[in-house]
């Protein structure tokens, strides 16, 4: 069942799900009974009892839980596996953006972002005016940059390695998160290289991990109808899988709420399993709701707050062996964020310092995305959870034990 057109106040079950999920009364015995109680069908209630004892879904099993399971029961479970593998936990980096571009080779249904060149609204960073961002935060205590925008037709990947050297000289110390799968994939062929060898120049250049966009759905059919121009689902994978192995970490992303089905997102989550089963790279999962405003599908609408919610939970469930399950803020929202934080999520991305346009493109309420490191704390200690300020790693990082 979709709950697509019920706003989360209106269901009928959120209100017992957010009693149940206070802080101490997750793991208590009697709140999980009374729920178990209540689950009629036999199958839901067998997976229950899986994840309760610590072990791993089938996919099928994930299947019957987007499909069946009331949304009460998917907070708990997915609270129950964030705290095994958290705690109460919930993170957060000082961090921002750098959007070189959003000219872009391929034309995506979805997507709001990528503009040809010519357009009133498209741009292109220099390198100089790059750098010139980064200088932007030379008195702040940034841990991170995140470097990603279109696939630019033009550059080649020694183009982004002069980048990526700038950036690194400019500030030594600055983790450079950088380039989504489809961006490498592009700018490596056109500079006429392996994979593998232009990954290794990458990481020698400076870049520290990778981000998770450009993953879309895989599922080759739904690809072919919102996606057909850009990297395919197994490039995709091969290129977070030569990352890991060269000790490249990276995240995973997933954009669901669209023509795709349950089957197609719990497809999507088990390769991600699958890989993460053999190279333990992947540091975190993010579900990317897809937003209608500007794109050639608006007229699909978008999936209700609650839909949310569950995709966060079977996300949480499902993907045992990917550490983090993030709340990127500035496409949910501040509120849906800090709710998701009781249905599996434990990480809510950064600071973003207003550096980023592209779900404020497709219509996110968050038009100029910024939060304090005060008002973070704030929205995950009003949940119940405990603040921790990290590096790019998920190392804890005291406040005063900066290095700039």
């Amino acid at each position: 069942m979709i709950w697509k057109d019920v706003s989360v106040t209106e269901h009928p079950f959120f209100s017992l799900s957010i009693e149940l999920l206070l802080p101490g009364n997750v793991f208590n015995k009697n709140s999980m009974s009374f729920l178990a109680a209540t689950i009629e069908n036999r199958d839901i209630r067998k997976i229950s009892e899986t994840v309760e004892g610590g072990n791993r879904i089938s996919a099928e099993d994930a299947l019957l839980l987007y499909q069946m399971a009331e949304l009460p029961l998917l907070g708990v479970l997915a609270t129950k596996v964030r705290s095994r593998i958290n705690g109460n936990n919930a993170y957060y980096n000082r961090n921002f953006h750098i959007e070189p571009t959003n000219i872009c080779a391929y034309n995506c249904a979805f997507c709001s972002y990528h503009k040809k060149a010519g357009d009133p609204q498209a741009w292109e960073h220099s390198i100089d005016g790059m750098i010139d961002i980064v200088r932007r935060f030379k008195e702040e205590p940034v841990t991170e940059v995140h470097i990603v925008g279109g696939a630019h037709p033009q550059h080649d990947l020694y183009y982004y390695i002069d980048l990526i050297k700038r950036v690194r000289e400019e500030r030594p110390q600055l983790h450079i998160k950088a380039f989504s799968a489809v961006e490498i994939d592009l700018m490596v062929k056109k500079s006429g290289l392996s994979l593998a060898k232009g990954i290794t120049l990458l990481k020698e250049a400076g870049v520290g991990s990778i981000p998770g966009g450009g993953a879309e759905i895989f599922d080759e059919k739904i690809r072919s109808k919102i996606c057909a121009e850009k990297s395919s689902p197994a490039t995709w994978l091969e290129i977070h899988r030569i990352a890991h192995e060269q000790g490249i970490p990276s995240n995973a992303t997933m954009l669901y709420g669209h023509i795709e089905n349950y089957s197609h997102r719990v497809d999507h989550l088990n390769r991600l399993r699958e890989l993460q089963d053999i190279t333990g790279g992947f540091n975190a999962f993010i579900p990317l709701k897809y937003k209608s405003a500007n794109n050639s599908m608006s007229a699909l609408g978008e999936v209700s707050i609650v839909e949310e919610l569950r995709n966060y939970a079977v996300s949480r469930i499902f993907l045992d062996n990917i550490p983090h399950i993030k709340a990127y803020w500035p496409m949910t929202g501040r509120e849906m964020a800090q709710i998701s934080l009781w249905y599996g999520a434990d990480d809510l991305d950064g600071t973003i310092e207003d550096t980023t346009k592209i779900y404020s493109m497709a219509g996110a309420e968050e038009k100029n995305p910024s939060m304090t490191v005060d008002e973070i704390d704030k929205l995950i200690r009003q949940a119940g959870f405990n603040p921790i300020e990290r590096d790019s790693f998920y190392r804890p990082i005291k406040r005063n034990n900066i290095n700039n």
